[in-house]
């Protein structure tokens, strides 16, 4: 035993433990919160697309091309049918993502792939087109309210061309938390919010979508990733988004452009109103877009088209 001693001791071994034995617990790890504010707000702009379905366009509009990596947002919600029921015909993608939430009505969604399905009000769903898919998107009925969003999210130039995928995710499928007993709610389709998990597949962009019903006054926080890209657009209603005491008063049908940071805080100036919330990571690299077909290069644009003028668009 003393000539074990001797060792440790002449190389440092024995101080060198009770160093570590000695050493105070680290204490918690410190973390900042930083309040996202409102940098910009723009309302979206009356449109139509499909076969004359009347929208409102938020993300993609000429004062807001892209908001990386969002490429488009639209606004549907009428209960007129004439402005709905002839719906998306037949209608090509390439190099991105689209999602539908639907809020209210049915819509059916058919592909040159053979898949179909229906989204029906309360559900979503997240396709990536990849190297690229044919479909339509019909409502699934002839009179009613019919509501929702559509938001396209870019991929990465290395999976622009991966094989087509779909999560059809019925309203059950979705999770939701009641946040006051008032009957404030949020449903996530994507990502983690506050410890609740949407869900859609983890992407590149490691995103986070949801939609809140706020009914009362009571302030809703999110944490976002310091890095990511976020915005809320109003539905319906009017809430104040950023710090308690230097919000900035966000009205229906208009988008909020949020700044830097790790939380936002979102308060409702009266009862009733529906948001939807958006943040993930930018990706950084260049966007060409040509209509439906969304790559990184001009000779990547022109040969989707030559894709599918060959009919060649959905196949490996």
């Amino acid at each position: 035993m003393a000539s074990r001693r001797r060792f440790l001791t002449d190389s440092g071994l024995l101080v060198a433990a009770g160093l570590v034995a000695c050493r105070a617990p680290a204490g918690p790890a410190i973390i900042t919160i930083s309040q996202r504010s409102v940098r910009q707000l723009l309302p979206g702009i009356p449109t139509s697309d499909g076969a004359g379905v009347k929208l409102t366009r938020v993300i993609g509009q000429p004062a807001l091309r892209n908001l990386d990596p969002f490429l488009l947002l639209d606004r549907f919600h009428s209960d007129d049918p004439g402005a709905y029921i002839q719906g998306f015909p037949d209608h090509p993608h390439r190099g991105f993502e689209t999602v539908t939430v639907m809020l209210a009505g049915k819509m059916r969604h058919r592909d040159s792939r053979g898949n179909q399905g229906i989204i029906t009000g309360g559900g979503a769903q997240w396709m990536t087109a990849g190297r690229g898919i044919v479909h339509s998107e019909m409502p699934e009925q002839e009179r009613g309210l019919m509501s929702g969003f559509q938001l396209w999210v870019n991929l990465p130039a290395k999976e622009k061309m991966c094989p087509q995928f779909y999560q059809d995710l019925p309203p059950e499928q979705l999770a939701e938390e009641r946040l006051t007993p008032a009957g404030s709610l949020i449903r996530v389709i994507a990502g983690d919010a506050n410890g609740l998990a949407g869900p859609v597949r983890e992407r590149a962009t490691a995103p986070i979508l949801l939609t809140a019903l706020l009914a009362d006054e009571r302030p809703f926080e999110l944490d976002t990733p310091e890095g990511h890209t976020a915005f809320v657009f109003v539905g319906s209603g009017e809430v104040e988004v950023g710090p308690e005491h230097a919000a900035t008063a966000v009205g229906s049908g208009t988008i909020a452009l949020l700044g830097p940071g790790n939380r936002l805080r979102v308060r409702a100036k009266k009862p009733g109103c529906q948001l939807l919330l958006a943040a993930a990571r930018p990706l950084g690299e260049p966007i060409v877009q040509r209509g439906p077909f969304v790559m990184n290069t001009d000779a990547e644009i022109q040969r989707a088209f030559a894709d599918y003028r060959a009919g060649v668009l959905d196949k490996a």
